[in-house]
């Protein structure tokens, strides 16, 4: 029997037909799938802000006599999908410990997370969730208070007439002050 002269190519022109039209839709698979993956890290490639330094007041608003005055701090913020150019970020203490020194105190509590609060009338701190006070230093007033820890310090930087802050918050409920990232 003669084999057709048409019969012997086909299986030859048949494998670069599907070995192209598999090399066409793995490309047309790969984009989305590398696009999807850039997007999934992206997060972590990004800075969170934490640590950034912000400018957060006037020297000349921080009371001289060392009474606290509350701070709220604006920053950017952005995450995988949103990015916001000012916005509240938290709040903070100012404090002249000297002359030219002034000290930073986080307003969260080391204890559980709650809000802390500068009474004046009391000349300390007072954390509402457990009747926890602090002095105006951030330290612990009460030694049996539940809070592991005195108030969190931030890092101040006092340039020209600002005040700059290194905002960062903290993990509530341990001994150690562990920053959050």
């Amino acid at each position: 029997m003669n084999a057709s002269p048409d019969s012997a190519p086909r299986p030859r022109r048949r494998f670069l037909t599907e070995a192209a039209a598999g090399a066409v839709g793995a490309c047309c698979a790969g984009v989305p799938l590398a696009s999807g993956l850039v997007a999934w890290l992206d997060p972590l490639s990004r800075s969170g802000g934490a640590g950034d330094w912000i400018e957060v007041a006037d020297v000349a608003s921080v009371p001289t006599d060392g009474t606290p005055v509350r701070v709220t701090v604006i920053s950017g913020r952005s995450d995988a999908w949103t990015r916001e150019a000012a916005v509240p970020v938290g709040v903070v203490y100012l404090r002249r410990s000297g002359p030219t020194d002034i000290v930073a105190l986080h307003s969260v509590c080391p204890h559980a997370g709650c809000f802390v609060d500068y009474q004046t009338d009391r000349k300390a701190f007072f954390c509402p969730c457990h009747d926890s006070t602090f002095a105006v230093d951030g330290s612990i007033n009460d030694p049996r208070s539940p809070s592991p820890r005195s108030m969190d310090t931030l890092g101040v930087e006092v340039r020209g007439q600002s005040v700059w802050l290194r905002f960062q918050n903290f993990r509530p409920g341990i001994p150690a002050k562990v920053a959050l990232t």
